[in-house]
């Protein structure tokens, strides 16, 4: 869908539109937070028949998918994204703050468990900086040798941001968003500040478990 309305699009980048390339702009269509009058170009006799074949494919979508509302499982709160692995990789990226004083390392295996979540993740730590460590999560698991790597116990962590591609709404650097985890078991949505976007992939800071003032989804309408 989103590469059939970038092609139906002036495909100028000129900006007109808020938006710096017409990809982004297409998405933004896709995700309903922006009309088709926006864009001054499609406006023009000569693309007539390409905004009316995007209308068209945008009313196929809305009556296929209604849109597709990510909800938490646990809190059924409404979610703008979901977060999802890097190439490769089995999760998104958790960027930790442990408490204990254990010298770690690339390529350790630790178990330890988020501050506010109920449960013991397993994750490869991919970078350390300073007392700050990046890891991949493997997954909840027992405190078995995982390859020739004994699990290393580092008890509660702080997470600090979040790493991976994204599927949902248009983003913008600096605003607070609600996103689902991909791995995440107890399907919770968390909250976070964006900020880094670049090509589908999307850095989140200020990572909170707790949704301030924001609207459930009534379960009796889903």
């Amino acid at each position: 869908m989103l590469k059939k309305i970038t092609s139906l699009l002036p495909g100028f980048n000129c900006g007109n539109c808020g938006y710096s390339q017409c990809e982004d702009f297409a998405l933004s269509l896709i995700n309903g937070e922006e009309e088709l009058c926006t864009c001054p170009v499609l406006k023009r006799q000569a693309f007539a028949a390409n905004k009316t074949s995007i209308e068209k494919l945008i009313q196929k979508q809305n009556r296929d998918n209604n849109h597709n509302i990510i909800t938490g499982v646990i809190d059924n709160y409404k979610a703008d994204i979901v977060l999802k692995p890097l190439k490769n990789e089995k999760s998104c990226r958790e960027t930790l703050l442990p408490f204990c004083t254990i010298d770690l390392k690339a390529g350790d295996i630790i178990k330890y468990r988020p501050l506010g979540c109920p449960i013991t993740h397993i994750a490869k730590i991919i970078d350390r900086q300073y007392s700050l460590i990046t890891v991949a999560i493997t997954g909840p698991d027992n405190d078995r040798n995982i390859g020739n790597n004994a699990v290393i116990d580092v008890g509660i962590c702080m997470v600090l941001a979040f790493q991976g591609r994204y599927e949902g709404k248009t983003l913008k650097v600096g605003e607070t968003i609600r996103f689902l985890p991909h791995h995440c078991m107890m399907q919770k949505i968390h909250s976070g500040v964006v900020v880094q976007i670049e090509k589908g992939k999307v850095r989140i800071e200020i990572i909170d478990l707790k949704v301030w003032g924001m609207p459930k989804i009534n379960s009796t309408n889903t």
